[in-house]
């Protein structure tokens, strides 16, 4: 159908489910979509059933990207070793932006019987990805909304988020009713851009298949405007950012710009690691 809806409609160039591993779905890697989506690198979706005796996410590493926690549902206590702790409520966020290397943990608290959420990683600029770690955690009343959205990481409609990520990053959680129609219009050079449902039902102008609680969606480069219409109530987040220009150097726990600062970041975990043992925390 030829239609000024089809003809500037934004195109979904891939859709997947992601791959399962016990509660965790990871839906973006580094070494597959991840390449296509940079600078956003990796998407988790976890559900941890505690009463099951699941339980969170010990002390573990990082280097040369930030991730980023939307807690949906559960409370925890999170640790880094920039040395901040406390306790996350539901729909509070943890921003780590891990630079030269960092160790972090987040487990549920005792009264937590399920805890569900999204994580995130960001592949950095080259200027911050060996740069000392930082950490910010948000209860929900400090993340700016805007209409049906909550701007996580920064701006949207005249908001900004807080949390101090790399320039040029929009990453946003919206919430729909049923029949309820949205309009996301990308800041000038965001040519990458895509959506993951963590609820309900959505349908994008110009595709015919809607897409469903659990898939994600990555749009064409064009850099053009998406218009999303919710078949019942509907709830995703949205990320959208120039392309990160650098080749992704992959560790286990780290993504670098090249091999020489994925070297330097490992390191650094590894120095801090053995501090971790040293003190018995490991």
């Amino acid at each position: 159908m030829n239609t000024a809806a089809t003809v500037f409609a934004r195109a979904i160039v891939h859709r997947t489910r992601g791959a399962q591993h016990g509660p965790v779905t990871r839906l973006m890697s580094p070494g597959r979509l991840g390449r296509q989506l940079k600078p956003f690198v990796f998407l988790d979706w976890f559900d941890l059933d505690l009463s099951a005796g699941r339980q969170g996410f010990g002390l573990h590493p990082h280097s040369g990207i930030a991730t980023f926690t939307w807690l949906l549902e559960g409370e925890a206590v999170y640790e880094d070793t920039t040395g901040a702790k406390g306790v996350l409520p539901a729909g509070g966020v943890e921003w780590m932006r891990a630079g030269k290397g960092v160790w972090h943990a987040s487990e549920p608290t005792a009264a937590s019987r399920r805890m569900t959420g999204f994580q995130l990683w960001l592949a950095l600029p080259v200027e911050l990805e060996l740069a000392p770690a930082e950490s910010m955690y948000l209860a929900p009343e400090h993340i700016p909304r805007q209409g049906p959205a909550r701007v996580l990481l920064g701006g949207y409609g005249g908001l900004r988020s807080p949390i101090p990520s790399p320039v040029g990053v929009t990453y946003l959680a919206v919430s729909l009713k049923d029949g309820e129609r949205w309009t996301f219009t990308p800041p000038a050079g965001h040519d990458v851009a895509w959506v993951a449902l963590n609820a309900g039902s959505l349908r994008v102008a110009g595709e015919d298949a809607p897409l469903a609680a659990g898939e994600m969606a990555a749009f064409a480069e064009t850099g053009a405007a998406i218009e999303f219409v919710a078949a019942g109530d509907a709830a995703f987040v949205l990320g959208s950012a120039p392309k990160h220009p650098h080749d992704l150097a992959l560790g286990y726990y780290s993504v670098h710009s090249r091999a020489e600062t994925l070297a330097a970041g490992e390191a650094e975990i590894e120095r801090i690691g053995a501090e971790l043992r040293a003190q018995g925390r490991l």
